[in-house]
C-alpha cells in the first residue's frame, strides 16, 4: 500500500487529502478519515476496465472534499453527478 498526500495548484502537499495505492491497482481518495471515491480495475478482459465508486454519504461532503474529488477524478463535480445519474459510476458504502 502506499499513501500519498495530494498537491495544491502550486505543488504543495495538501493535509488531510490523500491518494492510496493498493497492490491490486486500486485506488482511493481519502478525505481526513473518509474514503470518497475508488478507482477499481478489473482485468477481466485484456484491456482491463475501470469502475468508479464513490461514498454514498461523502462524495460531495464539502468544498474542499469535493476539489480534491474533482482532482483525483479529473472531472468537475457537473460531470460526476451526471455520471452518477446515468449509472456510469456507483454510489456505495466505502467505509463500513
Amino acid at each position: 500500500m502506499n499513501v500519498t498526500n495530494m498537491t495544491s495548484s502550486n505543488g504543495n502537499k495538501v493535509a488531510n487529502q490523500f491518494v492510496v495505492s493498493v497492490e491490486s491497482g486500486d485506488e482511493y481518495f481519502q478525505s481526513y478519515n473518509s474514503i470518497i471515491a475508488k478507482k477499481e480495475y478489473s482485468t477481466d478482459s485484456w484491456e482491463g476496465t475501470l469502475s468508479i465508486l464513490l461514498d454514498k454519504k461523502y462524495w460531495n461532503f464539502s468544498n474542499t472534499t469535493s476539489k480534491y474529488r474533482n482532482k483525483f477524478l479529473n472531472e468537475t463535480t457537473k460531470q460526476t453527478m451526471a455520471k452518477i445519474k446515468s449509472g456510469e459510476y456507483k454510489l456505495v458504502d466505502l467505509n463500513s
